[in-house]
């Protein structure tokens, strides 16, 4: 019998071994920013406003050459690769940001996000992969860029191949990871992302439950929030709301990329020349790109991007088989499922879709816990017969884990449905109530894991529901809209 959730007890705290990062390091933007500003510049890098003015927000972007001398390079695949990182420099960030924020620590010259953008041959589709940052990885022989000093091939973490080696070691290392031939290259910092939010008119997020976390300051209720640019910050960064950590972080940074991509391409600043000036001028000035990436390559994502909608995007993360591989002299490192990740970067040479084919379901409210895993005992608290069993089957019908045996409840004459509840289980609990519109909660200590439900005389309907966490299929994928606020 499943068993319903709980509310999430306090993470409990581990010794730290020597190789890990210590609270203050980690406690400093991270790759969810990166994460962000990326996308935005795909999403905003060229609007289809025309080539003028594109052309003239092409100036303020730095140059750089990723691919020189680059030699036995994978094979090109269908659509178009690019490659996303963001450092961790934090020249511009002000002191009052850095207090307020929680922005503090000193940067590493590495890398906080990587990621593979895949756009699909037909430009109908944009395909997020995020390459953990302390992936282990195997870099190439390089020269040093900071000694001079010549480097043999050797392991270490895939954010540091940027330390060592610069752009042109980090395309080399994830083309080698990945078998992915990367076509462009943009180079991102955090320092323009509250501006971009902010001049985007904030970015809506739902959330289902409180989030607070004392590391970055977030401390939002369960509902609908519009979030402005210091509030996005922190929602991005934040890896302490519960025990689920980077995994809880990544999966609130697409839900923040789902939504970004939503505000962007439904509030009309791809078509307006003034606003897509504002924010593209804001956030370009902080871009290093190839020098391959020009004013075509732009207006040609802008294009493409003017047609998406929140199903055109899809988030993946590459499939981990050690969250904690230990490798001497360099410490715990991220090791990826060798099969499985094998087979995503070929769906993505073969420019295939990574979210799996989803049936047209009915419309339903989005509740924490699934409701297969709710166990729900429903009574009739009324004189009308049959109200108990038309309850019952309704919970059912929208997956609830009912008895299928409707009881007489000992409360006649109720007047507005009732749940009583174990307060142990009160995400449960909130989350029938969804699906009961207008019913009464009433904690009772030591009822036990299943829920009661007393049908009063004012019911009408079930609304159906269904679980936030969505199927993902092989690769861990979820559309935009699956995570964008309806």
């Amino acid at each position: 019998m499943p068993t319903p959730h709980r509310s999430p007890r306090p993470p409990q705290s581990r010794a730290v071994p020597p190789q890990r990062r210590s609270r203050k390091q980690d406690e400093r933007p991270r790759w969810g920013m990166r994460m962000v500003t990326g996308l935005s510049v795909l999403v905003l890098g060229a609007g289809g406003i025309g080539h003028a003015v594109v052309t003239n927000l092409e100036t303020g972007i730095d140059r750089i050459d990723p691919f020189k001398d680059m030699k036995n390079r994978p094979r090109a695949g269908n659509g178009t690769n690019l490659l996303l990182v963001g450092t961790d420099g934090r020249d511009r960030i002000t002191p009052e940001e850095k207090q307020k924020y929680r922005l503090g620590g000193a940067p590493c010259n590495c890398t906080d996000t990587v990621m593979l953008v895949h756009l699909s041959a037909d430009k109908e589709r944009a395909s997020i992969v995020s390459l953990p940052r302390d992936s282990y990885a195997e870099v190439p022989e390089h020269t040093d860029r900071n000694t001079g000093k010549q480097h043999s091939a050797h392991p270490l973490k895939l954010n540091a191949a940027y330390a060592e080696g610069g752009p042109n070691l980090t395309v080399r290392t994830v083309e080698h990871m990945t078998g992915v031939k990367v076509d462009h290259y943009l180079e991102v910092d955090f320092t323009s992302f509250m501006k971009t939010v902010d001049t985007l008119g904030g970015v809506k997020i739902c959330t289902t439950r409180r989030m607070k976390d004392s590391y970055t300051g977030l401390d939002l209720a369960a509902g609908t929030h519009e979030l402005d640019g210091g509030q996005a910050l922190q929602y991005v960064r934040s890896r302490h709301i519960d025990g689920a950590a980077d995994l809880g972080r990544m999966q609130r940074q697409q839900k923040f990329l789902a939504s970004l991509i939503k505000q962007a391409t439904s509030s009309g600043v791809l078509l307006n020349p003034v606003k897509f000036r504002d924010v593209a001028s804001t956030m370009l000035s902080s871009v290093r790109a190839d020098k391959g990436f020009g004013t075509e390559q732009m207006l040609e994502l802008g294009q493409a991007m003017r047609g998406f909608s929140p199903t055109s995007s899809e988030f993946a993360s590459v499939p981990v088989g050690n969250a904690s591989y230990p490798v001497k002299g360099i410490g715990s490192t991220v090791k990826w499922d060798a099969a499985k990740s094998k087979k995503l970067f070929q769906a993505l040479r073969e420019d295939k879709p990574l979210a799996p084919a989803r049936p047209k379901r009915p419309k339903a409210a989005k509740v924490d816990v699934d409701p297969r895993q709710i166990r729900v005992q429903v009574y009739n608290g009324t004189p009308k017969d049959g109200l108990g069993k038309t309850v019952d089957d309704a919970l059912r019908a929208t997956g609830f884990d009912t008895t299928r045996t409707p009881l007489n409840g000992e409360l006649h004459g109720l007047k507005h449905t009732l749940i009583t509840y174990d307060p142990r289980w009160d995400r449960s609990a909130k989350s029938l109530a969804v699906a009961l519109p207008g019913a009464e909660l009433r904690a009772v200590p030591g009822q036990g894991a299943t829920m009661r439900v007393t049908a009063g005389a004012e019911f009408e309907t079930v609304q159906r529901v269904r679980a936030e966490e969505a199927d993902k299929g092989e690769f861990d994928t979820v559309t935009g809209d699956q995570v964008a606020c309806p």
